[in-house]
């Protein structure tokens, strides 16, 4: 048989209703704590000991930051000359190529060519290569500007 729900049957109002408490867990005192101030202590002026908050020392390491100061290493990176950017940028226009086709025909982003005629990019060996065989003009060692020797049977021949 079913039984049916009767909220009266179970508890009435006078009914006590009692839980189950767990006593609280003690907390250890912690070592910045000071003992709090009565308020007779605060109206008579008695010295109230204040405690400074805790900093993170870990955060706060001055011996790294001394050591890097004085560090001597020069963090400047190597960039191309502007010598050799203006070579680029002659050749290049005396060829009639603008940065765009000229990157295009070495495969490399046009913004790669800007940098290296402006004399920001880091130099690239294969990058200085690609250049010196599409302008046909010398971009690395002495005689930067001067046209390439010319190789292969051609060289053979003069």
């Amino acid at each position: 048989m079913a039984s049916t729900f009767n909220p009266d049957a179970n508890l009435s109002w006078d009914a006590e209703l009692r839980f189950k408490r767990t006593a609280p867990k003690a907390r250890p005192a912690t070592a910045t704590a000071a003992p709090a101030a009565s308020t007779g202590q605060l109206r008579n002026g008695a010295g109230v000991p204040i405690v400074g908050k805790r900093t993170n020392t870990a955060s706060v390491d001055h011996r790294h930051a001394a050591r890097v100061d004085r560090e001597e290493e020069d963090f400047h990176r190597k960039v191309i000359p502007l010598d050799v950017g203006r070579a680029i940028m002659k050749a290049r226009q005396d060829k009639g190529l603008t940065q765009k086709d000229l990157a295009t025909k070495i495969c490399e982003k046009s913004t790669v060519i800007t940098d290296y005629e402006a004399g920001r990019a880091a130099p690239n060996q294969q990058v200085l290569a690609k250049l010196e065989r599409a302008l046909g003009v010398k971009l690395r060692g002495k005689d930067i500007g001067q046209p390439l020797a010319p190789r292969g049977s051609a060289a053979k021949k003069a």
